[in-house]
Parts: structure tokens; C-alpha cells; sequence
């Protein structure tokens, strides 16, 4: 450390507040720009542990060895800034283990530099609290990175051509409970070859793949995972599926895609496995664990499932006293009160861009009113959509449902931010993760950021909500997630032990391992009922309670061959009705004679 109290180890990048921008670059910070690695609080707060462990024995040990004032002084505010306790300038000049005039001259000093920020304890407190600066949170991300990347190589984790990414500093990575069972290892090993997957590219699969790279598992390296967005995994099924061999052992279904993924035989049935392998589906919420039955047989073993919530700045309902919206009206009304664009913040966040997210929002919508696009019976929502026939898969968009859910979309509109009709799933997360808007819908897999994203604005800050019921309708909250299925195409010698790692991947002690790590969406109730998971964010706890309530439906989104082919005609038929390109009516009427030409000639009626 230099005398004017800089710690050289990594805050030397930082020496003004004008230098801020230069350690994110443009378009963000380092640790939550689109396309770079994210780090979690998780993640951080164990390399912290670490640096505080590593540290100590060299100050016990070498007797000349002097306490690094600045070193702790940093550190221990970094890390409550993480766990959101407020630091007062008297607690943090008593952790740095030296005379108080000195520790309190390094705080000015680092106040002056622009490293440490002071911010009023409350409206009009002349009591302040202390936090790190941008610039600072930046560069000690950055450090935090190459320490993890120079321990992977040391101790054999990852080759010096490896990123830093793709090893997570995860404490319970090194936990026993989650080593493959030693048969997986043994046949994986004694075979001398790696398991291929097919995944989508999402934060839950990049997590998982971490996990399963490991180096105590050391089964599969970062070329075994093909991570792909969803149009382009859709693209890549078929591809793999007309090989005379599959290129995977393993590979993600989209909850939607599982009938045309049977109807095509792009993958095997299941059942003989699960019961060999003594997998429990009772474990699994009923809800979830038939996201991969269709016609009595099981197709896919869900490996997370994701809840589409209504997400609420908690700090700013109970500042202004407003009730949490329970209807489609309520849901305006609030969006209303706090939309102050003049400030930059608007009512409320959805998806509404062309294609797949206003389609899915659309049909959501529907159910809220009580109706799915295709005419399953009212006195019969629950049926499996697979078990349908007939008229029962007639559909009815131009409906009044369809008209109830157009309006309320309009209604949002006037309360959203500008570009809401170009906003997809990243977009309106991002948006609700800065603070620019009060309220949102959000999948609880991307909302496990709010909680855990180093540059949230709203940590915890967030209630998370039922979805708000439409005239006539309930609180359906639509249910997602990714089936880990085998293609029909693996040869048969390879099927067994693929299995077995699925088996393992969806297993409680794994899921618990995702849960702890950030990742809120395990659909066991052994993982939701244990204390340590559900103490990880509040979303696993409220969709226990609403699985347990049976307030989870799949039917909002019909799993049906046809899928694809009618989420294109919604994503274009109602983006039109939004732009005012066309009419409410004009628009369903369009919708619905297109939907009913492709489920014709699917041979339904």
C-alpha cells in the first residue's frame, strides 16, 4: 500500500471519480453488460470469505507483518454493501485494525477520491452511511476475477487458454453432498468419453454448466455444451434430429415444444429409466412434473421451472401507502401513480416486442381471464392439453377474453416506457433491476438477478406478486422451464448412462446447490422445504405456496404440436393491434382465422 492509503492490490485502477467509465467500458458495468460474465453476490461474498481467510495466517505468523488499514477498510464495506447493511463511518474506522486517527484519515482520503460514496441515512438526516463507488464495486469485481482464474490454474482447474468464467467460485461446488454418484463417474471414466449437451443460452444452464465442469466432477469441459437462444436450440433440434446419429447425449426441451418434440420423435419416452433409477415424481410439483408427460408416458424430467410473477418496488408501495394490485384495473391504476417519466421512471415493464414475447404475454393474459387460446372446457382447465381432441383444440381468440386482454395491454401501454413494444424478457428485467420501473411481470428465473445482481437498484426492494386476475378470471399463474430429454437417435449403448446424469442433475442435492447459487426456480417440494434453500431469496417460498395452492397452470401456453405455429400468428396478429396498425377486433378475427387454418389442417376437425 502507497502512503497516501491506496490498496495496491486492486483499487490502484481507481484514482478519481472521473476515471469511473474507463473499468466498465461503455454500455455498463463489467459485471452486468449484455454478453459478459455476470458475478453474483454469492460469488463475491465467497472470494471475500476467502481473501479474509487466505490473509489472516500471514498477519499471525510473520512478525513484522503489519495490519493493511485500507485493505480492511475496503473490504468490509464491499462486503455489506453486498448483504445491504448500512455502514457508519465509526463502524468502518473500527475494522481497520489502527489507531483511530489513522483509520479515519484513510477514509477521508478514500471519500476524496471519490472511492467511497456517502449517502443520507434518511430524508433529511444529517446521519450518513457509506458505500462503495461505482468505479470501486468495478475494479474490485475485477480483481476478484483474476484471483479465481490464477487458483483455477494453479490447482489444475482450467487451462491457462480458459476464461475466468468458466470456473465459479462456489463453496458448495466443493461439497461432497453434489459429487456424481461414483457409478455415473465410474462409467463416465472407464468409458473415456464425455456426455454432449444441447442446452439453452440462459443464466441457469451457463450456471449449471459451471457446476458440471467442474473440476471434482471433470466429466465434461466447456466445448460439451452447445448453449443456444431459443429460435436457434428450436433450429438445432430438428437438425440433430435428422442425423443418422445424434451429436448429444442430452438435450433441452422447451416446456411448449414437448408435442411436436413427440409427434416428431425427436426423443425417447423415459418411464423404464425413472423407475430404474427409483426417481420419485412425487417429489416434484404435479404442475411441474407434467410439463414432460404427454399421453401417460414421460418424455422429459423438468430440470427448472420458472413462474411468470407480477414484481413490485416494495419501498416505493409502502412509501405512498398503495395497496399491491390484485386485478387487471388495480394493476393500471398503480402503474398510473408512479409513472413520472419526467423523472425516468415509468409505471410498469412486460413483454411487448413482436414475435414470441407479446405472443406469450397475450396468452398469459388469457388465462388470467380464465380462457386458453384453444377451446379446452372451462370445467376441465386442468386436464392435460395432450388429452384433448377435437374441438376441445379449436381456437378461440376472438373471443371475449381475447378483447378484455387487448384492452388492458392498451391500458399498460400508456404507463410503460417508450420503447415497451420493442421490450423482450432481458430487456424488461434490465429495465426493472435499474429502478426505471415500479412494477413488472418477470419469469422468476430472470428475477433471481433482482436479489443477487451486484448493480441492482432494487435489491431487496421487491415483492413479488401473484399475477393480477382479469374480469371473470384467477390469479393463473403460467408455468415454464426446460425438460432434459434423450434423443431418439442416441444409440442405445449411450442411453443408460445419459440418463444417469440426468438423474443426477435434477436430483434434490443439486438443485439445492443451483438454488443457494442464485437460481430460486427448483421444482422439488424437498428443495423448497429446505431451510437453507428457501433462505436464499424470497421467490422460493412464494412459488411453493402458490404450487401448493394450485395457482401454477401450464394451459396458458398449450403444448400442442401446433405450438410454434401459433405463437407466430399471436406474436404478429397482436403486435399490429398494439402499433394501432389495426383494430381490436380486426386483429383477433385475423388471428384466429390463421390459428384455425393450421389446427385444420393438423387433421383436429
Amino acid at each position: 500500500m502507497d502512503s497516501g492509503g491506496r490498496a495496491s492490490d486492486w483499487t490502484s485502477e481507481v484514482s478519481t471519480p472521473n476515471r469511473r467509465r474507463r473499468l466498465g467500458g461503455s454500455g455498463g458495468s463489467a459485471a452486468t453488460r449484455p454478453g459478459s460474465y455476470r458475478m453474483t453476490e454469492h460469488e463475491l461474498l465467497r472470494i471475500i470469505a476467502f481473501l479474509e481467510r487466505v490473509r489472516q495466517p500471514f498477519q499471525e505468523l510473520v512478525p513484522i507483518a503489519e495490519e493493511d488499514a485500507t485493505w480492511n477498510l475496503l473490504l468490509f464495506l464491499i462486503k455489506n454493501h453486498l448483504t445491504g447493511t448500512p455502514v457508519a463511518i465509526s463502524t468502518l474506522a473500527s475494522v481497520a485494525k489502527a489507531p483511530h486517527s489513522t483509520a479515519m484519515r484513510r477514509i477521508h482520503a478514500l471519500i476524496e477520491r471519490g472511492d467511497i460514496l456517502q449517502e443520507p441515512l434518511g430524508e433529511g438526516s444529517k446521519r450518513f452511511k457509506l458505500r462503495p463507488s461505482e468505479a470501486l464495486l468495478e475494479s474490485f469485481i475485477r480483481y476478484a476475477r483474476k484471483i479465481k482464474f490464477l487458483l483455477a490454474e494453479t490447482f489444475g482447474l482450467r487451462s491457462k487458454t480458459d476464461n475466468e468464467e468458466d470456473f465459479y467460485f462456489g463453496g458448495s461446488y466443493f461439497a461432497g453432498q453434489i459429487i456424481p454418484p461414483p457409478r455415473l463417474i465410474e462409467n463416465l471414466f472407464r468409458g473415456k468419453r464425455e456426455i454432449k449437451f444441447l442446452l439453452n443460452d440462459d443464466n441457469y444452464f451457463l450456471s449449471m454448466r459451471n457446476i458440471w465442469a467442474d473440476f471434482r466432477n471433470n466429466m465434461a469441459s466447456r466445448k460439451n455444451f452447445d448453449l443456444r437462444k431459443l429460435p436457434q436450440l428450436h433450429e438445432r433440434l430438428i437438425e440433430n434430429a435428422d442425423l443418422v446419429v445424434s451429436e448429444y447425449d442430452i438435450v433441452a426441451i422447451n416446456a411448449p415444444w414437448l408435442g411436436e418434440a413427440v409427434k416428431r420423435k425427436l426423443v425417447i419416452p423415459l418411464d423404464d429409466h425413472i423407475k430404474s433409477a427409483n426417481l420419485s415424481s412425487l417429489d416434484f410439483h404435479p404442475s411441474v412434473w407434467s410439463m414432460g408427460s404427454w399421453r401417460g408416458q414421460q418424455f422429459g424430467v423438468p430440470i427448472y421451472c420458472t413462474i411468470e410473477l407480477l414484481a413490485a418496488r416494495s419501498d416505493l408501495f409502502e412509501r405512498d401507502k398503495i395497496e399491491y394490485p390484485t386485478t387487471f384495473d388495480k394493476t393500471v391504476a398503480a402503474a398510473k401513480h408512479f409513472h413520472v417519466p419526467s423523472k425516468g421512471r415509468f409505471g410498469i415493464a412486460w413483454n411487448g416486442a413482436r414475435g414470441m414475447p407479446v405472443a406469450s404475454t397475450f396468452m398469459f393474459l388469457m388465462g388470467c381471464c380464465g380462457e386458453s387460446i384453444l377451446r379446452i372446457p372451462k370445467t376441465s382447465l386442468g386436464m392435460g392439453v395432450d388429452e384433448a381432441q377435437g374441438d376441445q383444440l379449436r381456437p378461440q381468440i376472438q373471443s371475449e377474453a381475447g378483447l378484455r386482454v387487448l384492452d388492458y395491454l392498451h391500458r399498460l401501454k400508456e404507463f410503460s416506457p417508450p420503447d415497451i413494444l420493442e421490450m423482450d424478457w432481458d430487456r424488461r428485467t434490465t429495465s426493472f433491476l435499474s429502478g426505471q420501473t415500479a412494477l413488472a411481470y418477470c419469469w422468476t428465473v430472470r428475477a433471481a438477478r433482482f436479489e443477487n445482481d451486484v448493480s441492482s437498484a432494487v435489491k431487496r426492494k421487491v415483492r413479488y406478486l401473484p399475477q393480477p386476475r382479469g374480469p371473470g378470471g384467477a390469479s393463473n399463474n403460467p408455468i415454464g422451464g426446460f425438460l432434459l430429454c434423450i434423443p431418439a437417435n442416441l444409440p442405445p449403448e449411450r442411453v443408460e448412462l445419459a440418463f444417469e446424469a440426468i438423474a443426477w442433475m435434477t436430483s434434490p442435492e443439486a438443485m439445492k446447490a443451483n438454488v443457494q447459487n442464485g437460481f430460486p426456480v427448483a421444482p422439488r417440494f424437498s428443495v423448497a422445504a429446505d431451510p437453507e434453500a428457501a433462505a436464499t431469496s424470497p421467490i422460493v417460498s412464494v412459488v411453493d405456496r402458490l404450487a401448493k395452492q394450485n395457482m401454477l397452470k401450464g394451459w396458458p401456453r398449450p403444448p400442442v404440436p401446433e405450438y410454434l405455429s401459433l405463437e407466430a400468428i399471436l406474436g404478429d396478429e397482436i403486435h399490429r393491434a398494439l402499433r394501432r396498425e389495426t383494430s381490436d377486433n380486426e386483429a383477433l378475427t385475423a388471428a384466429q382465422s390463421r390459428a384455425d387454418q393450421v389446427m385444420r389442417e393438423a387433421g383436429y376437425y
